[in-house]
Formats: C-alpha cells, sequence, structure tokens
C-alpha cells in the first residue's frame, strides 16, 4: 500500500498520540480508583507494564517537528514553544485550584492556599506537569543548539541513567524525560525513515518484531527490572518505537478514525481530564460502593478521554474558547519567520495539532 509523504506522517503521529493520551488517563483513572477502593485490579499491572514509555513516547512525538523552528526568531520561537504552554499551565493551575482549593483551604487557611498555588509556578501542579516541562525543553534544546548533539544525547542518556531523586518535580522529571525528546528531536530523520520501513513490511515481519519486543519487555517488568539504571532507558526507547510501530500499522490499516481524532486532540484531553475522571470516580463509588476496581476504572477512562473532546466541541465557537485556543491577545507579537525546512507543513508539535 502506498501512501504520500504527508499523509503518511501525519497519520501515524497522531494515532501515536492518541495511543499515548488514552495510556495517559488510564494511569491516572486506574491509580485514583485503586486509591478510593483499598485495592488493586488487573489493570493495574496492564498500566505498570506500559509505564517504562508511556510518558517517554509522548516526549519523543513532542521533539518529533522542532527542526521546523529551533532556527526561528527568538521572539517567534518563546511565543510558541514558551508563552503557548505557560498560558495553559497557568489557565488550567487555576482551574484546578479553584476546584480543588476548598480543601487546601480548610485543612491550612489562606495562608497554605496561598503558599500552595505560589509553589505551582516553580514545581508543576497536578497533571499538568507535562506541558510545564516541554516549554523547558524546548528552551533548553534551542540554547543547545550549537552544542554536538552526540554529546546532549550522552549527557541527556547520562542523567536518565543516574537516576535523579531530589524530591521537585521539574528537575527529577527533567532529568528522566529530557533524552526521549531530544532524541525525537535529533533522530526525527531516522524515526520517520523506520516507521516508512514498517509501513512497507510484510504484516507478518512486523507482527514478529512487535513479538518479540513484547516478550522481552514483559519478562523485564515481570522481573522488577524496569527501573534498573541502563534498563530504563533501554525500555523507554524500545516502547517508543513499538507505540511507532502500532501506530504505523493502525495507519496502514485506515481504520480507527476516533483514535487519530483524539491524537489530533490530545492537548485538550489532557488539559481536562481530570474533572470528568474525578467526577465519575465519585459518583461511582456513591452510586455502586462495592464496584469492581477494573470496572470503574474503565469507566473513568472512558470519561475522562471523552469529556473534554465533548467540553471542546461545546466551547469552539464560544468565548469559552480560551479554554483550548489561546487567544491572540495571550502571546508576543510574531515576526517574520525564515524559510521552514524539510517537514514544513503539518504538525509543528505535540501540542500545537489542533490548538493555536
Amino acid at each position: 500500500m502506498s501512501i504520500g509523504k504527508q499523509n503518511y506522517r501525519v497519520d501515524w503521529v497522531d494515532y501515536a498520540k492518541g495511543i499515548c493520551i488514552i495510556l495517559v488517563v488510564m494511569m491516572h483513572s486506574t491509580l485514583g480508583v485503586e486509591k478510593a477502593l483499598g485495592e488493586t485490579g488487573a489493570l493495574n499491572a496492564f498500566i505498570e507494564w506500559a509505564r517504562p514509555f508511556r510518558m517517554p513516547d509522548f516526549f519523543m512525538i513532542s521533539g518529533l517537528f522542532l527542526a521546523r523552528r529551533i532556527n526561528a526568531p527568538w521572539r517567534d520561537y518563546l511565543d510558541k514553544k514558551v508563552v503557548h504552554f505557560a498560558y495553559f499551565y497557568i489557565l488550567w493551575m487555576t482551574i484546578q485550584f479553584a476546584l480543588k482549593g476548598y480543601g487546601i483551604y480548610a485543612e491550612g487557611g489562606l495562608t497554605e492556599l496561598s503558599r500552595q498555588y505560589a509553589l505551582g509556578f516553580i514545581d508543576p501542579f497536578g497533571t499538568l506537569w507535562f506541558i510545564y516541562l516541554l516549554a523547558i525543553f524546548f528552551v533548553v534544546t534551542r540554547l543547545l543548539e550549537g552544542v554536538p548533539k552526540v554529546l546532549v544525547f550522552a549527557a541527556a542518556a547520562a542523567l536518565e541513567i543516574a537516576p535523579i531523586h531530589t524530591g521537585w518535580m521539574v528537575p527529577d522529571e527533567f532529568a528522566a524525560r529530557y533524552v526521549y525528546f531530544f532524541a525525537g528531536y535529533w533522530l526525527a530523520s531516522q524515526i520517520f525513515s523506520s516507521a516508512q520501513v514498517m509501513w512497507q513490511r510484510r504484516l507478518f515481519s512486523v507482527f514478529a518484531i512487535l513479538g518479540l519486543w513484547s516478550a522481552g519487555h514483559s519478562w523485564m517488568v515481570l522481573h522488577g527490572m524496569s527501573d534498573m539504571p541502563f534498563v530504563s532507558l533501554l525500555l523507554g526507547l524500545a516502547g517508543c518505537g513499538a507505540v511507532i510501530t502500532v501506530a504505523t500499522l493502525i495507519a496502514r490499516s485506515g481504520g480507527a478514525h476516533w483514535l487519530r481524532y483524539l491524537g489530533e486532540n490530545s492537548i485538550v484531553i489532557y488539559l481536562a481530564f481530570f474533572l470528568p475522571m474525578s467526577l465519575t470516580r465519585t459518583i461511582g463509588l456513591k452510586l455502586v460502593p462495592d464496584i469492581h476496581p477494573d470496572m470503574l476504572s474503565a469507566a473513568t477512562t472512558l470519561m475522562g478521554v471523552a469529556v473534554p473532546v465533548l467540553m471542546f466541541w461545546a466551547v469552539r465557537r464560544t468565548p469559552l474558547s480560551l479554554l483550548f485556543r489561546r487567544p491572540t491577545w495571550a502571546g508576543l507579537k510574531p515576526v517574520a519567520e525564515p524559510k521552514q525546512g524539510w517537514h514544513s507543513g503539518g504538525h509543528d508539535s505535540l501540542p500545537q495539532t489542533q490548538i493555536r
């Protein structure tokens, strides 16, 4: 089956993003339900199995299209890679505090509420740490543009292998995740070429490759090796390749358009899933106190994925569209952009496919 380069690229990237966002929502939903019920279900084993590659793949895909803007004027670069994410982070952090603030206020008063809100500007709050780290990654990568890329990759890999545990989100997650983001940026051509190869290979050989990966990955996770130095990096990179391969197969089939749509709107889901997830868990526990954790986890995952998309549809042509689309006033005045590179058009970065 043949397909044009641009359509091929867009298809599998969106499918991969769709897979990733579902895994992220499933993880938060399952852990929240299990904490509330005090017991675990079968889904816990699955989210632990996916943990080595769940966020690494999200960050790798985020770096794939950085080359088109890495040499843009600093003002434009900061607008699209820092201010853009800062706007959504501050907005949704404030929304989360508005919804959760009463509990904080009841326990510690106004002083504690103010302290935690201020702390959110230097230590990412709740589920929003991903977009906070993305802005940092974009700036660091631009500042390191003159450094040989192999050295940057080696340093980033060393940080992941260390590992580093300071208790603060930014340094810990930077050390654990930057290598995948930089790999997506540096190795973008090789990643696209590898996906093209998988697209053209016989299905039997692709499934054989995935089977070997799954067996090796499962064995290491089952034996508690996934957090070991070097092994975690290996599992992360290999898992990224597996997700890309699966996404390529789905795109090759021409089906599951709903998954592609979720990928196109992955940031919409990421920003808002906490609300329907929490509501579904609370209502489910009240209506069916003895519900099986897997049933409630599945329900909260479904609502966490679907409701943000419905919210987006409901507000996209109203003033409330600013929840998911950055308004023009929340940005820096653009300057003329340089001529774009080899993959101009299509995606810019993971969260900006639909949100401008």
